[in-house]
């Protein structure tokens, strides 16, 4: 068998980054940032007031209580147009531009109004307070976001400050299909002896829907030689990646194996994992295949050990692995000593907030249920082969527990 490892840095070292595009700041969420993204101007572009307060001279309020004429009122939006001098102050709004002279905000809180034109202070500042500098958050030349960063929401709120619309890699397409005479349409209503409805297809152009990517969806191809062969040359003609499942594993029909052996040069490989030891890799007509295994939790396991992080490197990420986590687990478990197994767990906190996983059902890999109430993988070693409750363990997260629904 292939250690993991191994296998994942050959796939890896295989995989070659995309082109890239500037794209609208409103196409990028999840998109890879490809060149250092630089501030062109000063955030924020002016000092402005981080109160609702008045804008005064912090030497006219170092002795309290003190009197001050009030000369206008600046809101958010407007701009003063009286300057700040001794004995005077402005009513001024949070996010409103400094008046000229001005140095501090008082708080409206610390204050009262005997008049209109008038502001008693009852509290000292000191230059500067409540005082929101420009280019105090950034300054021009500034480097904002790094390449190989993954655009997220609050990413996108900084660009959107700053008014740069990011060069990002560009998006693999990537082609999908289940193979084999048993699979029919998710929307079969009653299932013919021996037939099982399509879940891999369904879960993967989600799993490829999350991270961002372009889908061809090629539908369900059955044993036959001609239509597989068919498929998988529509898929290299119109996609950058090539996902298949079924048809890689040693009982499994020889057309998979045979027609892609004809197409390119596809390896078949027996992988030290579980579920998902059977697996296939290489190319057709040049363009990256990845055969997974058909039972669904194998798929999944696959899917996050080789195509996630292919894609990502694709995409130009630096960081293409999952988050991994120290936890505990929260019973005894046995399992194979001979090969790395990726365990289905749900995740607990204890009062010290430390995680403590348990077997979120079934592992078997055609269990769908336990894969769906999952939030992590309790990754043990080769060699280790079982483990008990209070022992630490390696926690492979894929969904965060308060991500979970009401039933899960």
């Amino acid at each position: 068998m292939k250690a993991l490892e191994d296998a994942q840095a050959y796939v890896i070292a295989a995989i070659q980054p995309l082109g890239t595009s500037e794209v609208p700041l409103a196409e990028s969420l999840g998109r890879v940032v490809a060149q250092p993204v630089v501030v062109r101007e000063p955030m924020p572009p002016f000092d402005n007031s981080a109160m609702d307060g008045y804008a005064v001279l912090a030497a006219d309020v170092t002795q309290v209580p003190v009197r001050l004429t009030v000369l206008e009122d600046v809101a958010a939006g407007s701009v003063p147009t009286e300057p700040i001098v001794v004995g005077t102050a402005t009513r001024i709004m949070t996010g409103a531009p400094m008046p000229r002279g001005a140095d501090a905000v008082v708080r409206v809180e610390d204050t009262s109004s005997p008049s209109r034109d008038e502001v008693v202070v009852a509290s000292s500042v000191r230059r500067g307070d409540n005082v929101r500098l420009a280019g105090g958050d950034m300054k021009p030349g500034d480097v904002i976001v790094v390449p190989g960063t993954r655009l997220t929401s609050r990413h996108l709120a900084t660009l959107a400050s700053a008014g740069i619309d990011p060069v990002v890699s560009d998006l693999p397409t990537v082609a999908v299909m289940s193979t084999g005479d048993e699979i029919v349409d998710p929307s079969t209503p009653v299932l013919k002896l021996g037939t099982i409805r399509d879940s891999n297809r369904v879960m993967l152009m989600s799993m490829l829907n999350e991270l961002g990517v372009p889908v061809l969806d090629l539908g369900i191809i059955g044993d036959d030689p001609r239509e597989l062969r068919s498929a998988y040359e529509t898929a290299a003609d119109g996609a950058d990646v090539i996902v298949s499942t079924g048809g890689v594993s040693m009982g499994d029909s020889d057309y998979v194996k045979q027609i892609l052996s004809d197409l390119g040069g596809i390896e078949f490989w027996k992988v030290a994992m579980q579920p998902g030891k059977p697996f296939a890799f290489g190319a057709v007509n040049g363009v990256p295949l990845f055969g997974l295994p058909g039972n669904p939790v194998s798929t999944f396991v696959s899917f996050e050990q080789f195509v996630r992080p292919a894609l990502l490197t694709m995409m130009g990420a630096r960081y293409v692995m999952r988050t991994h986590i120290e936890g505990t687990m929260g019973e005894d478990v046995t399992t194979s000593s001979d090969r790395r197994v990726f365990l289905r767990v749900y995740i607990e906190m204890d009062d010290q907030g430390s995680f403590i996983a348990r077997r979120s059902g079934g592992q078997g890999s055609n269990m769908h249920l336990s894969l769906s109430r999952a939030d992590a993988f309790a990754v043990i070693p080769v060699g280790v082969g079982s483990l008990s409750a209070g022992d630490h363990v390696t926690l492979e997260m894929f969904r965060w527990p308060e991500g979970r629904g009401f039933n899960d």
